[in-house]
């Protein structure tokens, strides 16, 4: 779900990636996924890892099943 401009504006700093610049929101599970799509695509290598880190940090149950997905694949 997308978040408005006045949701946006109402989250607290801890609830994103990048607080400085309140770039890739990250204050449920959902926009954590989606936080680590948008940097994968369009982001640099450092915002990569401090967005992987930030989200991981939060959501260790992420990389969890994503690598139950990976072994699944094989």
């Amino acid at each position: 779900m997308k978040l408005s401009y006045e949701e946006r504006k109402e989250l607290p700093k801890k609830d994103f990636a990048e607080k400085k610049s309140r770039a890739y929101p990250i204050e449920n599970e959902s926009h954590a996924r989606n936080a680590l799509a948008r940097v994968s695509q369009f982001g640099s290598e450092a915002q990569k890892k401090t967005v992987q880190a930030k989200v991981h940090k939060k959501y260790p149950e992420i990389e969890e099943k994503k690598e139950k997905m990976a072994k699944k694949m094989k």
